[in-house]
C-alpha cells in the first residue's frame, strides 16, 4: 500500500460517525493498521529525511498530535516531538493510539519516552517502533521534582549516566531500526561542572549507540526552583555545547534553551566551532514555537533548509487546511453519554490561538474565538465567525523571512552572547605523589 493510499484510507475511516464506531471498535483498529502501514511505507524514505537542523521541543500539554498537525502545515522539514510518554503507560494502558497515533504526514517525528528501567523502556520502545516513528528520545532533562521523585527519571537521570547508557542500549536492541537520542541539561543541582557534563556524554556515547544529544543549555535545580523557573533562572551556557563538539567531534549536539526566532536559529547553526569542526548540529525551540507558531515556523523551510518556498502561503490558508483535519477529528476518540466529544472543538482550536500573536486585532480575535467556542460545532465554524476581525494584510501576509546577514558570527555574538565566551576545559586530574 502506498503512502497516499494509506493516508486516504485513514481519512475515510475518520469520516464515520461516532455512533458507527467506538474507541475500541473498527475505527481505532483501522487507525492502528494505518499507522503500521505508514511505518512500512516511510521506512523506504528514511534515508531522505531532512537533517534535524530545527526541531520543536517535547512539551507536556502542548505538542500533542493536533499542534503537530498545524506545525507540519507550516514546515515540512522541522522535526516534531511528541509530549513525553512514560514507559509504564505503554506497558499497562492498552490504548496505545491515544498516546502514539499520528497522521503519516507528520514525519519526520520523534517520540520522547520517560523512564529509568532498561527493561520497561525496551518494552515501550518496541511499541513506539510499531507506529513508525523516526526516532526515540530519552528524557533526561525534565526539571520537575515530582518526575524525579516518582520514577527517578527526567533530569535526575543525569546523575546516573551508567543507567542512561543501559536504558538507551536496551531501547536500541528492542527497536534496532530507530535511532535513540538523549535530551538533557548541562547539570543537575550541585553536579554542574563541565567535567560532570563531559563525563555524562562520554559514558552514554561509549556504552550505548547514542550519537545525538539535545542539550538544554541550563543546569537544573530539582529543589528550590519550579519547572518554569528552571526554564528561565539558571544562566545559559551555550559555549559548553561548542566545547562538547570540540571534545566529541564525532557526536552531534543540538542546542535548546533561550532561542526564540529563526534569526537566532540561523545564527546558532552558522556559528563556527573550535578546531575547524562542524558547529552545532541543530536547534530546538520550545514555547516560542507554540505561542507564536507562524513567526517561528512559517519561514523555516527557506531560512533553515534553503528550500525554494515554504508550504504555507498565508495564515488564512494554513488555518483552513488545519480545519479540514480538525473537523474530522472532533469526537473521534470518544463521545460521552452527555454528548461531549473527545477531542472537542475547544481542544482542537487551542493550537491555533497563537497564530496572530502580536498582530493588529490579535487580542480581539482571541476574544472572538472564545465567544464562538460557546456554540461552534466545528473549527471551520470558529474560523468563519472570527477571521473577519483581522485585517486582510495580516490574514494574507506571506511567511516570515530571515535576513541572511544575520548569519554571521558577529551578529551571533549579539543575538547569542554566550557563544562568544571562552570555551571551558576539563580540569586536570591530580596525580598521587
Amino acid at each position: 500500500m502506498s503512502y497516499v493510499t494509506a493516508r486516504a484510507w485513514l481519512f475515510r475511516g475518520m469520516q464515520q460517525s461516532p455512533t458507527e464506531v467506538s474507541m475500541t471498535g473498527n475505527f481505532m483498529k483501522r487507525l492502528k493498521t494505518t499507522s503500521s502501514v505508514s511505518a512500512s511505507c516511510i521506512e523506504t524514505q528514511k534515508s531522505s529525511l531532512p537533517p534535524q537542523k530545527l526541531s520543536i521541543a517535547p512539551m507536556m500539554d502542548y505538542t500533542d498530535v493536533h499542534y503537530r498537525q498545524l506545525a507540519r502545515l507550516m514546515s515540512k522539514n522541522t522535526w516534531l516531538y511528541t509530549e513525553m510518554v512514560v514507559d509504564k503507560t505503554l506497558i499497562f494502558n492498552p490504548n496505545h493510539d491515544k498516546f502514539l497515533w499520528f497522521p503519516p504526514e507528520q514525519h519526520p517525528i520523534s517520540c520522547q519516552l520517560g523512564g529509568s528501567d532498561p527493561e520497561s523502556l525496551a518494552q515501550a520502545a518496541k511499541v513506539v517502533a510499531s507506529y513508525g516513528y523516526d526516532e526515540i528520545n530519552l528524557n533526561c532533562g525534565c526539571p520537575s521534582d515530582k518526575v524525579a521523585g516518582a520514577g527517578c527519571f527526567g533530569a535526575a537521570m543525569m546523575l546516573q549516566p551508567e543507567n542512561v547508557a543501559a536504558c538507551c542500549s536496551a531501547m536500541a536492541e528492542a527497536a534496532p531500526s530507530i535511532p535513540i537520542t538523549v535530551k538533557c541539561r548541562i547539570g543537575v543541582d550541585d553536579v554542574d561542572s563541565y567535567d560532570s557534563l563531559h563525563n555524562f556524554i562520554r559514558i552514554v556515547s561509549t556504552k550505548s549507540p547514542v550519537t545525538h544529544f539535545i542539550i538544554h543549555a541550563r543546569k537544573c535545580l530539582l529543589k528550590g526552583l519550579s519547572p518554569h523557573q528552571n526554564r528561565t533562572v539558571p544562566p545559559l551556557r551555550y559555549e559548553w555545547l561548542l566545547a562538547l563538539k570540540r571534545d566529541f567531534p564525532d557526536l552531534q549536539f543540538s542546542l535548546n534553551g533561550g532561542i526564540l526566532t529563526l534569526e537566532e536559529t540561523r545564527a546558532a547553526l552558522d556559528y563556527p566551532c573550535a578546531h575547524g569542526t562542524d558547529g552545532i548540529h541543530g536547534v530546538m525551540i520550545g514555547r516560542a514555537a507554540y505561542n507564536s507558531p507562524w513567526k517561528v515556523l512559517s519561514g523555516a523551510d527557506v531560512a533553515i533548509w534553503n528550500e525554494d518556498s515554504n508550504p504555507g502561503k498565508s495564515r488564512k490558508e494554513v488555518l483552513y487546511k488545519y480545519a479540514e483535519y480538525a473537523d474530522a477529528m472532533v469526537g473521534r476518540w470518544h463521545v460521552k453519554k452527555d454528548g461531549h466529544k473527545v477531542p472537542s472543538v475547544r481542544v482542537l482550536v487551542k493550537p491555533v490561538i497563537g497564530m496572530f500573536a502580536g498582530e493588529k486585532n490579535g487580542k480581539k480575535w482571541r476574544a472572538g474565538v472564545d465567544q464562538a467556542l460557546r456554540t461552534a460545532t466545528s473549527v471551520t465554524e470558529v474560523l468563519d465567525a472570527t477571521l473577519p476581525i483581522l485585517p486582510d494584510e495580516v490574514l494574507d501576509a506571506p511567511p516570515y523571512t530571515v535576513v541572511r546577514g544575520a548569519s554571521t558570527p558577529t551578529v551571533a555574538d549579539t543575538i547569542l552572547p554566550s557563544l562568544g565566551k571562552e570555551l571551558p576545559k576539563l580540569q586536570p586530574v591530580a596525580q598521587e605523589s
